[in-house]
């Protein structure tokens, strides 16, 4: 069974197998995996005397032991783990190209969870923030950083507040060897991209910048290289490092290791984050949140993502069986749409809400992604033109791949998946007859999450 927490209350909603038993040395979980919400699920308290209580203190180097951060970054290297941000990078390779790179080192939490439809991170930094921060500070020694940075929403004030009485309980201890602060960017949907957080950190607009080649890491002004990685990514890393590679790969699949947290809302009557191990069926995650009547698709990934018919259920959540069937994991989002519901309706009000979250300097979010939601709005209302459906696909292909950053990509990509998904239900829009439920009220979070 998954841990599961709601978005509002973090209140556990199932068990799971999280007992751990500590050993001299190298630590290993009793029963397998060692879960990111156990502690909190097994303990019930956020803070540090629970925190080292259920994982003990990370494993962090001894001073002069020169060989530490080559062993730290092959440990994670063998876990196979991968950024849980969006992007599924290896975080070993990430780690290996900042740690290549001349000058003084930060380590970024990327912790900005612009997503309206995920609360994982929000979640994560409530009920177990020294499992990100010991994630951090195993990272941060292991590239040499001068300082690691918690990069938060500045409307995050629940989540801020969290992570403040988590730094101020490790400071001046053995747990804080990089000095740790809290940065608050905007928060706007494009804000918690890497490139848009260094940009904003270094002064700049917060907005994401051009990179043709992303080996090349980026810096914070004269003095160095910046590894950004996503909460709870280095969360995992934090368990990785102290329980050994080998606990990681007691969940999940053979491409797609460990357990990932996934925020599931929509037509269902227990939404909220859950924990669930890598290649966990579609249908299986979705059950635990319990539908509240027929599954007509589910939109994955977040609203840049893409929507997935009911009849791929029965899918693993993993990245490259997610692909095969045109899904992505992205933020570690499922959001319901059940049959009573008009996904022509619920891409148009998506589309618009990004179209309204660009970054305003590059074309095909200015004026692209504006002209592009209305297209969907008026096919939504059946209220199209003869040309419009055309004009539709020339304008996805006339957006895709020419933004400065991936956020038009995303759009495209999810109305051209709600266009093939609800094939039959855009037909009839474009006749000009929509479906009952066009004007019904939204089931998807396009507001914000953060508190």
């Amino acid at each position: 069974m998954p841990t599961a927490t709601t978005t509002s209350t973090a209140a556990t909603r199932a068990t799971a197998n999280t007992d751990t038993a500590h050993d001299a040395g190298t630590k290993s979980a009793e029963r397998g995996h060692a879960t990111l919400l156990g502690a909190w699920r097994a303990r019930g308290n956020a803070d540090l005397a629970t925190h080292l209580a259920h994982h003990g203190p990370p494993p962090l180097p001894r001073r002069g032991d020169v060989t530490w951060p080559e062993r730290f970054a092959a440990t994670i290297e063998a876990s196979g783990l991968t950024g849980r941000g969006g992007a599924s990078f290896p975080s070993a390779t990430k780690l290996k190209l900042v740690r290549s790179a001349r000058g003084h080192a930060t380590l970024v939490v990327n912790a900005m969870e612009g997503e309206p439809a995920s609360a994982k991170d929000k979640v994560l930094l409530s009920v177990a923030p020294h499992l990100v921060l010991d994630g951090a500070e195993l990272a941060a020694s292991a590239l040499g950083a001068i300082r690691v940075v918690v990069c938060i929403a500045d409307d995050a004030h629940e989540t801020a507040a969290a992570v403040g009485r988590a730094v101020a309980e490790r400071a001046g201890t053995d747990l804080a060897p990089v000095p740790i602060e809290i940065a608050r960017p905007p928060g706007r949907y494009v804000a918690g991209e890497e490139s848009a957080l260094v940009s904003w950190l270094n002064g700049g607009p917060g907005a994401p910048g051009w990179r043709p080649d992303k080996t090349k890491p980026l810096t914070i002004g004269r003095r160095g290289p910046v590894l950004v990685h996503n909460a709870e990514t280095l969360a995992h890393a934090a368990l990785v490092a102290t329980y050994g590679a080998e606990s990681f790969w007691a969940a999940g699949v053979v491409d797609a290791p460990g357990t990932s947290l996934v925020t599931v809302s929509g037509g269902v009557e227990r939404g909220g984050v859950y924990e669930i191990p890598m290649g966990t069926t579609l249908r299986d995650i979705v059950g635990f949140a319990r539908p509240t009547g027929e599954v007509a698709a589910v939109l994955t990934g977040g609203f840049g993502g893409s929507w997935l018919p009911a009849g791929a259920l029965d899918t693993p959540y993993a990245p490259r069986a997610m692909a095969v069937v045109g899904g992505v994991t992205g933020a570690g989002v499922l959001v319901v749409l059940p049959r009573q519901a008009c996904g022509i309706a619920e891409t148009a009000r998506v589309a618009r809400y990004m179209a309204g979250e660009s970054a305003g300097q590059c074309g095909p979010c200015v004026f692209g992604l504006p002209a592009l939601a209305a297209d969907v709005e008026a096919l939504a209302a059946g209220k199209l033109d003869p040309g419009a459906r055309a004009r539709l696909e020339s304008r996805i292909a006339a957006v895709e791949g020419r933004g400065a950053c991936r956020h038009p990509d995303g759009v495209t990509r999810m109305v051209r998946s709600a266009l093939s998904v609800f094939a039959a239900d855009a037909a009839a829009h474009a006749a000009g007859h929509p479906c009952a439920f066009a004007l019904e009220p939204s089931v998807l979070a396009t507001g914000t999450n953060r508190s």
